[in-house]
C-alpha cells in the first residue's frame, strides 16, 4: 500500500472520527499536527487509533499514541505495518 492509498483511507477514518472538524483535512499537509492543527484531544486520538486498527488491520502495540503527533508520523506508521 503506498502512501497515496493511506492518505485518502486516513481521510475517510479522520472524518469518521471528527465528523464536521475534518472538513480541512485535505488541504493539511503531513506536517499538520493531529492536536494542534486538527483539533484532536486524547479521546479522539484513541478513537482514532482504534478506527486504524480496524481499518488496516494493524495493532498500535511498539508505539504509544502520544509517538505520533503528526499525520505524516500516522502515515508512516501505517506504512511500516502494512
Amino acid at each position: 500500500m503506498d502512501k497515496e492509498q493511506i492518505l485518502e483511507k486516513l481521510g475517510g477514518i479522520f472524518k469518521m472520527v471528527m465528523g464536521e472538524n475534518a472538513a480541512n483535512l485535505e488541504t493539511s499537509s503531513e506536517n499538520a499536527s493531529l492536536v494542534d492543527d486538527l483539533g484532536l484531544n486524547s479521546v479522539g486520538i484513541l478513537y482514532l487509533v482504534i478506527a486504524i486498527e480496524e481499518s488496516f488491520g494493524i495493532r498500535f502495540d511498539d508505539v504509544g499514541t502520544s509517538d505520533l503527533k503528526t499525520v505524516g508520523q500516522v502515515v508512516e506508521y501505517i506504512r511500516s505495518k502494512v
